[in-house]
Formats: structure tokens, C-alpha cells, sequence
């Protein structure tokens, strides 16, 4: 925990020092309806789900703190509450996500236990952005044995009548990775992604686990 403590503080100096302004400042509130929830590779649950979300960015700052939520529409699926900081510096982001999980593994589980035994995983991740391209790399930093480590890459290759296209890679270990116990990296989803107007669709293969998804979500915002 106090190597913890420390990479956090070193990661969130250093970045404040290059913080940037961000385009949207203020709160921001919405949800998207996707027809399953599907992360980095791997189904959720097999029914619809609800995905609210509230942020604020700070005017001047550009650091955004927020929550993001699943929630099945089928009781009995996967349902997940989320909190995170993110923190930009010109083209790059870095995020501090705590994920959270009510009733994983079907168990009521309580908000304020964390490390072993708990129902939270906290990420560290980094973002970059350049014209068409994409990078992302994150990493658990707590209440995951394996540490587990996710990279993904993405290009938007298309931008006409109003679609917007783009493909993406990303592989990671130690959960991500199916009969990995210890923590082989593997390609997890390979994938592309078409959006217009408040619509956008994913076609979706992991290689690792041998299956593939094709994902509808309608984004609903005031």
C-alpha cells in the first residue's frame, strides 16, 4: 500500500504540472443503452444494460472526476459502479478509476471494503490521442493479485456522411486472459467500431477466448 501511495502521488504531480484546459467544462450527464456489456474483450452478463454517467470538469483545470455505472436489466446479471479522476496534459490523459462491484461472484458486497477480499479494483491508466490515433495503457493496482495490465490501439480510419469508423486492438494478462493463471498476455479484442448521430455499433473478436460480439448502444444526453 505505501508503494501505492507513492506511485499515485508521484503520477498525479507530474501530471498536474502539465495539466491543459479542457473544450467541455461544467457538469455533463447521460447514459448509453447497449444491447450486452462488453469490456476490453469479454461479455458481461447477457442481457441489456443501462450505463448512466455524471461528471464535472473543473473550469481551468480540465480535471475531470466522475462516476460511471452498468446495470443489467436482468437482476441476476453483472452490475458495476464506478468512480474515476481524470487529469489531461496536452495530448495525453491519465486516469485513477476505482471499479466496483455490488454483487460479484453473487455476494452483497460493501462499498468501504477495499484490498483483499473486496469488491473494488483500482487502475491507474494513461491515454494518448493524435490526430487519427489512439493509444491506451492501464494497469490494477489494488485488489487484483495479478496486477493485470491492459494496452489497446485505435485508428479511425473513416469520417463521411456523418459515420464515423474506426478499428482497434488491445491485448492484457493475468484476468483478461483465460487459462492464464499466471498472467500470460494475450490478444483480447480485436475489434471496430461505427457511430453516427446518437447511435454506434462494435463488432467485436477475442482471440483468447474464441468468441466474437456485435454490440448496439443508443447514447441518451439532455
Amino acid at each position: 500500500m505505501k508503494k501505492t501511495a507513492k506511485l499515485l502521488t508521484l503520477v498525479v504531480g507530474i501530471v498536474l504540472l502539465f495539466t491543459g484546459t479542457s473544450k467541455a467544462e461544467g457538469f455533463d450527464i447521460g447514459t448509453d443503452v447497449v444491447s450486452r456489456y462488453v469490456w476490453r474483450g469479454t461479455e458481461y452478463g447477457d442481457a441489456v444494460s443501462v450505463q448512466p454517467w455524471l461528471s464535472y470538469t473543473f473550469p481551468g483545470l480540465g480535471v475531470e472526476v466522475g462516476s460511471w455505472a452498468s446495470f443489467a436489466l436482468d437482476d441476476d446479471d453483472f452490475n458495476e459502479v464506478d468512480l474515476y479522476v481524470t487529469v489531461p496534459a496536452g495530448n495525453f490523459s491519465f486516469t485513477l478509476t476505482d471499479y466496483y462491484f455490488p454483487q460479484y461472484n453473487g455476494v452483497d458486497n460493501d462499498f468501504f471494503e477495499y484490498g483483499d477480499g473486496g469488491a473494488h479494483i483500482l487502475e491507474l491508466s494513461a491515454g494518448y490521442e493524435y490526430e487519427k490515433i489512439s493509444l491506451l495503457g492501464a494497469v490494477n493496482i489494488s485488489g487484483d493479485d495479478d496486477n493485470s495490465m491492459y494496452f489497446e490501439a485505435g485508428y479511425n480510419f473513416y469520417d463521411k456522411d456523418d459515420y464515423s469508423g474506426s478499428l482497434f486492438v488491445g491485448g492484457g494478462d493475468g484476468f483478461y486472459t483465460t487459462g492464464n493463471a499466471g498472467g500470460d498476455f494475450g490478444v483480447v479484442a480485436v475489434g471496430l467500431n461505427v457511430s453516427k448521430d446518437i447511435f454506434n455499433a462494435s463488432y467485436i473478436i477475442n482471440p483468447d477466448q474464441e468468441a466474437s460480439f456485435l454490440v448496439l448502444g443508443v447514447t441518451l444526453q439532455p
